[in-house]
């Protein structure tokens, strides 16, 4: 039986950006739904660690969430001082603070992405892209690994490499023991299936979400849960659309994620990001994700 979290940031920007869920009423609602944890979203409200600057502020809000019943499954990085592949050192120096706000909270895994989107900055070219990309993940990964936090590295179309055979050549190229993918349903279906946002030649898998899972066995970090229902969001990255709404078939994605992927962590995560009403389908996502749970990691219904 896996653990089932989700991730504040859906309350916090896109649809939520002018009127925030606070994180109290979050994690008041989350627990009384029967999640067993949640993912912080470093932005403000939430979790931007300039709004707790001690680390008096930052055991409270330990404090906090365990209070609540909730686990942290993970932290979103919100570093958008600076670009690391333009930027790097100055880059570096925001994402030393950050990690020093998850030692202070004790939060063990971060979440980053390639911070820049497909589209080739004036005066470099997508080798170059690329090979700055490779860089800053493993620089990054190995100062985590110094402070005994992991990194899992989030695919999607509204990011640098995307296709899934580079997503593998990230996966290969950073090569540390405490980095690894995290793998979104509906990021895998508009990179697989529709190559979205994919710069050059288009690389389509005609075997679509199973055949990429297939090609991640032991990379995945951690899962997110969510539908696709193969269209983007504000042309940029891809909708996260509720159980039910999409495309994809979760009783052959599951089986083949605890299988041909081999993903061995405790833990399902619900991403609804930038879906227009994330607090209302909450609980109707949690359900379809408790059935998941009975039918296939040898739970029971909550």
């Amino acid at each position: 039986m896996k653990k089932i979290s989700i991730g504040s940031w859906a309350y916090c920007f896109g649809p939520y950006q002018d009127q925030p869920v606070p994180l109290d009423v979050v994690l008041e609602k989350v627990a009384k739904l029967g999640f067993d944890g949640i993912s912080i979203g470093g932005f403000r409200p939430h979790g931007y660690w300039e709004d707790y600057p001690d680390i008096g502020s930052r055991k409270a809000l330990k404090r906090k969430i365990a209070d609540a019943g909730m686990e942290v499954l993970c932290y979103t990085a919100c570093i958008e001082q600076a670009n690391p592949v333009t930027e790097f050192d100055q880059f570096m120096r925001y994402f030393k603070k950050t990690i020093q706000m998850m030692v202070d909270c004790e939060f063990r895994t971060i979440r980053m992405d390639s911070c820049i989107p497909p589209i080739v900055p004036k005066g470099m070219d997508y080798a170059e892209c690329k090979e700055r990309i490779f860089e800053f993940l493993k620089r990054i990964s190995v100062y985590a690994a110094t402070e005994g936090i992991d990194v899992v590295w989030e695919f999607e179309p509204g990011f640098m490499l995307n296709k899934p055979s580079e997503v593998i050549e990230v996966y290969q190229t950073v090569d540390e023991k405490n980095f690894s993918l995290m793998f979104d349903t509906c990021h895998a279906q508009m990179c697989a299936v529709n190559a979205a946002r994919q710069i050059g030649e288009k690389e389509i898998l005609q075997g679509g979400v199973l055949e990429f899972i297939g090609m991640v066995r032991d990379m995945i970090g951690i899962v997110h849960l969510i539908d696709s229902d193969n269209t983007m969001h504000d042309n940029d990255t891809s909708t996260h659309a509720p159980f039910g709404q999409g495309v994809l078939d979760f009783d052959r994605i599951i089986p083949a994620l605890l299988d041909k992927a081999n993903y061995k962590n405790n833990w399902w995560e619900i991403d609804l990001c930038f879906w227009p009403d994330a607090w209302v389908v909450t609980e109707d996502c949690k359900k379809f994700v408790d059935q998941l749970n009975a039918k296939y990691c040898g739970g029971s219904l909550k």
